[in-house]
This record gives structure tokens, sequence and C-alpha cells, in this order.
């Protein structure tokens, strides 16, 4: 009941009533006219008097949507919307994705696709590759029909379902680009699971439903696949560059960027913008390699308490055999970047950055506005040589 109370804390009760009467789900005798708290006081009580049936698909349904009520979800909720304008007139996060959820099933579907596919993007489930800019993706019976049969021949996949929709994806400059989306699902080969059947442990054969996701962006020609393995991602970007690209797939693949983090050698200034509400940037780690072997390593550490500057330690500490001073590169470095507090209250939050060369970072796992702020001041400080 957990999802259930989450769900009914944080949508408006004008819109939880429009949920149950819009889902044709029974509520004995429920006081819609009672005051808010009132509301989301007894409608627990209300759902967990319902039967197994229907408080199942009030709790899958509360998960599906608060699930897109973070900055991710909001984020793909927003690059699929037909009205944007509509969703901003809306209370908060919950009350938009419900709105999507119950007025176009088939967009907060593709939502959740586009948050499946972003948030493995540059992951281990990504690769890129290159093609043709401004393609035409074919979207017509017969090239979809030709790609479906291709996946469950290369699959041997005996149901296959394609979504294709037009979607955009906000830069590190601020600007969207626009990107066309082709999200797959295959059945897979027979399986069993066990399951209670009538209070006894059993097993039950099922088939497992498999997803993955291509991008095709066609300002730049990238196409970009999510998906469980190297092998079958490839063989994906194959068959949707003939069947719906009308294009050779070349295998040449994005190139990957590269890290350059010599500049930290000497103190920084980390110059920010100050639309972005950056308090300060702190170099809280550096990992040295020598030039002359790669067998060896030394790091250096400023902790938080620390009054200096990881530069200033390191003169202190060292002097004249300060490893800062050359014959040394610089092969990790940990930054944490502090924002000034919002509105409300106290404390700013800390955004830790983790780059190692040549071409780690973390940046993936962190949250959309996180990854467009430090994508933007990667290539401002110069950290980025090729991308």
């Amino acid at each position: 009941m957990a999802s259930v109370i989450t769900f009914i804390r944080n949508t408006p009760a004008t819109s939880l009533r429009v949920y149950f009467e819009h889902s044709g789900l029974p509520l004995t005798e429920f006081d819609w006219d009672a005051p808010e708290p009132e509301i989301r006081k007894h409608l627990p009580l209300a759902v967990d008097d319902m039967d197994d049936a229907a408080k199942a698909r009030v709790m899958n349904d509360g998960e599906r949507v608060t699930a897109m009520t973070d900055e991710p979800g909001q984020a793909a909720i927003y690059s699929v919307a037909q009205d944007s304008e509509h969703l901003d007139t809306l209370q908060n996060a919950h009350d938009r994705a419900l709105w999507m959820f119950l007025n176009d099933a088939v967009a907060f579907r593709h939502a959740e696709e586009v948050r499946f596919t972003d948030e493995r993007r540059r992951g281990r489930m990504w690769d890129g590759f290159v093609a043709e800019p401004n393609l035409l993706l074919h979207r017509e019976a017969t090239a979809i029909d030709a790609f479906k049969a291709a996946i469950r021949e290369r699959f041997q996949s005996n149901n296959v379902h394609i979504d294709i929709f037009d979607r955009h994806r906000p830069t590190f400059d601020g600007a969207e680009c626009a990107l066309v989306q082709a999200t797959i699902y295959r059945e897979g080969r027979l399986d069993d699971f066990l399951e209670f059947v009538n209070g006894t442990l059993d097993r039950r054969p099922r088939r497992p439903v498999f997803e993955a996701a291509l991008t095709y962006e066609p300002g730049t020609g990238v196409i970009e696949v999510v998906g469980n393995d190297r092998e079958s991602r490839e063989d994906l970007v194959r068959l949707f560059a003939r069947d719906l690209l009308a294009t050779e797939f070349r295998q040449e693949k994005v190139p990957l960027r590269r890290f350059d983090l010599q500049g930290l050698l000497h103190p920084f200034a980390f110059p920010t913008d100050a639309g972005d509400g950056i308090e300060s940037v702190r170099v809280n780690h550096l990992r040295l390699m020598p030039m002359d072997t790669v067998g060896e390593r030394v790091t250096l550490e400023c902790m938080r308490q620390a009054t200096q500057t990881i530069w200033q330690m390191a003169q202190d500490r060292f002097g004249p055999n300060n490893p800062l001073n050359g014959g040394w590169v610089v092969t990790q470095v940990k930054l944490t970047i502090r924002f000034h507090p919002e509105p409300g209250s106290r404390r700013g939050k800390t955004l830790p950055l983790t780059i190692t060369m040549p071409h780690g970072c973390d940046l993936k796992d962190r949250t959309e506005r996180e990854r467009m702020i430090g994508e933007k001041y990667l290539r401002r400080w110069g950290f980025v040589r090729n991308v």
C-alpha cells in the first residue's frame, strides 16, 4: 500500500476523483465533497476495502504514475507531449503524470519508453552508430512489417510489437534536438516461473518480453540503440537502417569522447554562468600516473573539512617534490559542484562528479538537470578532447 499512499498524498483530490471515476473502480459511499485533508486520510482505507483485483490495479497504476514524477520522468513526459502548455497549468508532477496517463495512454507509454532509453544512454546497454543525416524514416505498414519480420527471424520471436514516435532531447547548451524513436518489444523463448495456484506452489510456463529502443537524430545522422547485449544491438541497428531508413549500415561507431585533465595540474578557476546557480566547485581527489611507467599511481585527496585547495595542500606537503609540478599525468578527478540554496532551503544541493581517463564519467547516473549542467561545464572547462 505504500505506493498507493504516495500516489494519494501527492495527487490533487480533484484529479484523484477523475482517476477513480474514469477507471470505473468501485469506492463504497466515498465522500468526494469532503475537505481535501479528509479525502487524503480516508481514501487509502477505501482502497484497502476493495477486492484484490481492484486494489492491485490501483497499486499498479499508482506505481506507474509515481515513477514518472521525478525529474527524468517529467522530462520524458514533456518530450512526447502534444500539449505542453496544458501540462504547465497542472498543479504538480503527480497531476501532470496522471493527466497524461488518463488522457493519452499511448503518449504515457511513449514517455516510459523515453525514460527507459535515456536512463541507459552511454551506459553498458548502449551503443551509438553513424549514418547519413536527414534520412526519412519510413512508417508505412510495409516497412514496419518488414522490420517486424526481420526481428522475428533474427531472434526467433513469435510476437513483436513496434512503437515509432517523434520526440526531442535537450542538449547541453539549452537547445533541443529532434529524434525519432522506435521501441521494440519481442517475445523470448519459453520459460517457467514459480507461482502459487490456489495456495499450492507450482511452475507456470511463460514467454518473457524483452525491450530495446533505437533513436535516429536527423540533424546528425546518429543512430543510438539500447539493448541487452552488443551483438543484438548491432543487429537491431542493421535491420533498422535497412528496413526503416533505407540506408546501408556501415558499422561505424560514434567516436567516444576523450577526457583531458592536464589542466588540473595547476590551480583551476572553474568559470560558471550565474544563471546555473553554482556557488562553488571543489577538487577533492586527483589520481596521478608518472609519465615513465604505467605500473604506479599516486592519489591526492583534500577532504571537505580542509581549508586549503588540493593544489595548496600538494605544495605544502611535497614542496619541490610536488608531483603536480611536472612528470605526471592526471588520470582521475573527483569534483563537488555546490549550488546556491533554493528559496525555502537552508542548504544548497551538491553534484559529485568523477571523471576517469580516457572515457569514464559518472554523469550518466545523475538526474537530467545534473547531466545537462555537467555536460555543459565539461566542455566549458576544456576537459573534453573529442565528442
